[in-house]
């Protein structure tokens, strides 16, 4: 149906069918309805629309006490849905002109990486200035700014000779670093490279008594050693980028942030450090735009969020980072599982479960005891041996391959499991559902063979893409990393790989950045972030070839000419984790999702207990459908009834009185609309159905004129 300029999909608020129709006209005149669905997100029927590309750079692991990115090229991408869209009005198109340009990335803005690196050491020399005690370690540059961190010795009073704590950082001091910071940035000091031996940089590092730089310098392997000067005032070892002078940096877009405790090294028995946060911007209208960021974030807050719309907690008595899913969160979760079993029993994988301990031998053929034994629980005796709780669900899904003997015939497998893991984290690590130590993962293998593989790779990534859309996230960013310096597998089989997973973005024709030699040490892969809402990035699914564990658990399969060959295994998550991508979805809606996820779809609020046996009956009928109903207990006002569902986030209230109940009909309010009028509920129930089934959202897109009396079809 159209009107004026808008496309809108019919539905039972404006439908073809004239009885259905009817039955939202009140009895003795014609009536405006203000109602259509229209799909929030369409499903299967989604287009890319590339971006123009931006840059993305790989992190290599740091030489020095700053951060070196190598050079790599990404990009951001919109997947558009198919459906039916509003045409902007003349005063939509002026709000679209007022809009807010998209803030730079250290990815996309190379200039913007090296105000922030050159910012970081300028703020340790103005420590330094400040506070001569002062030692100096790290200070890489982060997403939205920099850090560094400092270490203060005790010292001693000259004049009592008393000891003296070491210093504590206070809001006070943040103030006195950032006015020194703007003298050395008034003074435009030249930020000058130079390349030393390792036994000059040794001689200067132990002229400055700097015993954490002489760490960093051990740990550099390569020739030859550069430093970054300020003039002649302060140096660094450092490996760059920077800008070339100190007067390049925006005094006024540079902000000193929050103090944090960090252990060296990131080893509790290592020495305490205080970690300076800051943020750094190429002008004062990016710093002021990033703080309304951190505003709106502020609000979206999940935990925050989680606890208002009490979703879930973390019990303290049972233990940090263990997550509590309370009654509404678990219904959400649900539905999400519910969701990914679906898509994937449609794309031909075979859901599977395993168990949540092992016997720790099964880890150490994995590697995973050596490799990441720091992040694994401590082991538990069962029978005189040792059992690990389980960190990753890989090994077990090698253990079921290696069940049979599988023939070329049977390739390729494609197994899914929702299955929960457990990793020792650092209780100052943990955050909310982002950071915890039990989480689900929403794991994949492939066992397939090698030419089998861009395809595979093809069929995850247009998986990915319709879970993901269905959550409202279509704007993403891609990486592809390469074959590291340490590896295993043959040159060739990288080579097959790699070119299998570059033939496969190509055949869907996303752009992607290359982070060179960034893969990991068992096979390239492909890494996918989110861009929520508020312009925030988040890593979430990843695609990752794997050409070690078949190799330690001598995985076979029988070729057509009767030889035994390795496959390839892919691993492979959509939402990385079922905690971590619920609390992006809370922030990123802000707690308003959308119809076919909210906890409670529809309250009826009783006027009067007379109802209360209608809105009974109201409410079994809908619970029978599918759909989730509350029944409000009708203690207290009306008005005090529908401010409470508004803050609940419910999407649609329904008001009955004894009119109402008289006439089988639903006053319906909702959250995003306002009044909507009476409707008789049977056809209320449909509609509400088919929203929640087809994922479509009730939304205003104009006005549609429906008349009393019966009407073949309505007109397009």
């Amino acid at each position: 149906m159209k009107i004026g300029g808008n496309v809108v999909m019919t539905s039972l608020f404006a439908t073809t069918f004239a009885r259905s129709a009817s039955a939202f006209i009140p009895a003795t005149r014609s009536s405006t309805r203000r109602l259509s669905a229209v799909q929030g997100v369409a499903k299967n029927a989604l287009s890319v629309s590339p971006k123009s590309p931006i840059r993305n750079e790989g992190i290599n692991r740091f030489f020095s006490s700053s951060a070196r990115i190598s050079s790599a090229a990404s990009s951001s991408f919109r997947l558009s849905s198919a459906v039916a869209e509003e045409q902007p009005t003349a005063s939509q198109e002026d709000d679209n002109e007022e809009e807010e340009e998209e803030l730079p990335t250290n990815d996309s803005d190379p200039t913007l990486l090296k105000l922030r690196h050159t910012s970081a050491h300028v703020m340790a020399m103005a420590v330094q200035q400040t506070f001569p005690e002062a030692q100096v370690t790290i200070g890489p540059w982060i997403d939205n700014g920099f850090y560094y961190d400092f270490y203060f010795p005790e010292t001693t009073d000259p004049s009592t000779g008393e000891t003296i704590p070491s210093r504590k950082l206070s809001e006070a001091d943040l103030k006195l670093i950032k006015k020194a910071m703007d003298k050395i940035i008034s003074k435009d000091y030249p930020i000058v490279r130079r390349e030393v031996t390792r036994e000059e940089a040794r001689e200067m590092i132990q002229e400055i008594g700097e015993p954490f730089k002489l760490e960093i310098l051990d740990s550099i392997k390569t020739e030859p050693i550069t430093i970054y000067s300020i003039g002649e005032e302060w140096w660094d070892l450092c490996a760059g980028p920077h800008v070339e002078s100190t007067g390049q940096l925006p005094k006024k877009a540079i902000q000193l942030q929050s103090v944090a405790g960090a252990y060296w090294r990131g080893d509790e028995k290592r020495e305490m450090l205080q970690r300076i946060y800051a943020t750094a911007w190429k002008d004062p209208k990016q710093l002021k735009q990033y703080k309304r960021m951190l505003e709106e974030a502020k609000k979206r807050d999940h935990r925050t969020l989680g606890k208002k719309l009490d979703l879930f907690s973390i019990q303290e008595d049972a233990g940090g980072g263990l997550v509590f899913w309370h009654p509404k969160g678990s219904t959400i979760r649900r539905k999400i599982e519910d969701f990914w079993k679906q898509q994937h029993i449609d794309q031909n994988y075979d859901i599977v479960y395993t168990p949540h301990i092992a016997n720790l031998d099964l880890w150490k053929t994995s590697g995973h005891f050596d490799f990441y034994k720091e992040g694994m629980f401590d082991q538990m005796e069962v029978e005189n041996e040792q059992y690990q709780i389980k960190p990753m669900n890989c090994p077990f899904h090698c253990l079921m391959y290696k069940d049979a003997i599988r023939s070329y015939r049977d390739l390729p497998f494609r197994w899914g499991e929702l299955g929960t893991v457990y990793r020792y984290e650092r209780s100052g690590t943990l955050h909310g559902l982002f950071r915890v130590r039990g989480f689900t993962q929403d794991d994949a293998h492939i066992f397939c063979l090698p030419e089998q593989l861009q395809d595979e790779i093809v069929g995850v990534l247009k998986l990915t893409r319709s879970i993901l859309s269905r959550f409202g996230f279509e704007k993403y960013e891609l990486m592809i990393s390469t074959r590291p310096e340490k590896s295993v597998g043959s040159d060739q089989i990288w080579e097959d790989a790699t070119k299998a997973l570059v033939g496969a973005l190509d055949e869907l024709g996303w752009e992607y950045g290359t982070d060179e030699g960034g893969g990991a040490f068992y096979g390239p892969k492909i890494d996918l972030k989110i861009k929520d809402a508020i312009g925030r990035t988040w890593q979430c699914s990843t695609v990752q070839c794997d050409f070690n564990l078949p190799e330690r658990f001598d995985l076979e399969y029988v070729s057509a000419e009767g030889t035994r060959e390795r496959p390839i295994m892919v691993h492979r998550a959509i939402f990385g984790s079922i905690e971590r991508f619920f609390g992006i979805l809370i922030e990123n809606s802000a707690g308003e999702l959308p119809f076919w996820l909210a906890p409670t779809q529809l309250r009826l609020l009783p006027v009067t207990d007379a109802v209360m046996d209608y809105c009974k009956e109201v409410a079994a009928k809908a619970t029978k459908m599918g759909l989730r109903v509350e029944v409000d207990r009708g203690s207290e006002r009306l008005a005090k009834q529908i401010r409470n569902a508004e803050q609940g986030r419910i999407p649609v209230m329904a008001v009955v009185g004894v009119k109402e109940m008289e006439e089988k009909t639903l006053a319906v309010r909702s959250r995003k609309l306002g009044d909507l009028g009476s409707f008789g509920y049977e056809d209320l129930l449909d509609e509400l159905k088919r929203c929640d089934d087809e994922a479509v959202e009730m939304t205003k897109m104009g006005e549609v004129a429906v008349k009393e009396e019966a009407a073949p079809a309505a007109s397009e």
